[in-house]
Order: structure tokens, then sequence, then C-alpha cells
């Protein structure tokens, strides 16, 4: 498949949403990213992926990790363009992420993280260091959405966004959405 603009696939798969939506970090916001509509269809996912992919390509990923749920997709079909591992780190009950399910890494591996849409970098931040806890070492960040236009880093890490934009956002109690009556959604 031919690499196609990240907002047209996007669009395409009806994952661009406008209206009143309450994001989970309890702001509100005009335009909400519904990254299940991408990962359903999994030619849009592969071809997301493939622009990742070739972002890192030079980079000599040994294994990409991603966090739960989304997360494990992507960095399946990421890895299977670099031709690596695909691990994925999961939610723990204390808080953070930990790589179960016999994920090991050789001392040192190099590990690119993905993620899907990039909002305050918390489970991108948790991946990472459950891949350092884990003994591998984050080399990069790709992620399909970066809601945050640019706004956030992970430490010195390489990064890669397909898309990247900026998502007007308000506390609730400032939110013009709600003063007009809009009917609002919770994601």
């Amino acid at each position: 498949m031919s690499v196609t603009d990240p907002l047209e696939l996007l669009r395409d798969a009806g994952a661009v949403l406008e209206g009143h939506f309450q994001y989970a970090s309890g702001r509100h916001g005009d335009r909400y990213i519904e990254k299940f509509r991408l990962l359903e269809r999994p030619a849009t996912t592969a071809d997301l992926c493939a622009q990742i992919a070739a972002a890192f390509r030079q980079a000599n990923v040994e294994v990409v990790v991603g966090p739960t749920t989304g997360g494990i997709l992507l960095s399946h079909e990421t890895a299977k363009n670099l031709g690596t591992k695909a691990f994925f780190a999961e939610s723990s009950d204390e808080g953070g992420r930990y790589l179960g399910r016999g994920f090991t890494f050789a001392p040192g591996q190099r590990t690119l993280v993905v993620d899907d849409v990039l909002t305050t970098g918390g489970s991108i931040r948790d991946t990472i260091a459950a891949v350092r806890a884990s003994g591998g070492e984050p080399i990069g960040v790709g992620v399909v959405v970066d809601r945050t236009n640019g706004q956030t880093s992970f430490e010195e890490l390489p990064f890669f966004a397909c898309l990247t934009i900026e998502v007007a956002s308000w506390d609730a109690s400032e939110c013009p959405l709600c003063r007009e009556g809009v009917e609002l959604v919770v994601t």
C-alpha cells in the first residue's frame, strides 16, 4: 500500500470527530481522535505503522513496544515493518506499566516505543520506564497522532508523529461549548 496523508487516512476511517468532548483528563475540547475507528481498519493501521517504521528504519531497532490497548496492534505492525519482535506493556494495579507475559530483553536491546494518540504522554512515559526496568534501551518514540502539537518530549528521545495537530481544550469551568449548551460526549 502506498503511504497516504495521515489526516486523510484518519478522516476516511471516521476517526476524526467534531463536537463537544470530555477527555480522560477531565478537560473539554471540540475535536476527538477515536483511535478504534483507525485500528478496526488493518490496511489503514498498516499504512500509518509503515510511516513510523520508516522514520526509525536507520535506528537499528531490535524490539518495538506499545502500551495496552491500541499500542499492542501498533507495536506488532511496526515491528513487522522493521523485521523485529513486538512486545506490549500492561497497566499495573499499582500504577505504571510492566512487561509481563514472559517478554524479556537482552541487556540494552534497542527498543522503539509506539502508541496511538499522544495526549499527556503518561502511557508512553510509563512504557519507557517499563522497558528500562526490564533491561531494554529506549531509542525513540513513534505515535500516530500527536495532539500536543509538538509540546511533549520524552527525555531527549527522537520522536516521530504521523500527524501533529493542535486540539483546543479547556478546563470544564471555562469551556465555551458548555456555555453554548452543546451536548457533551464523555470519551
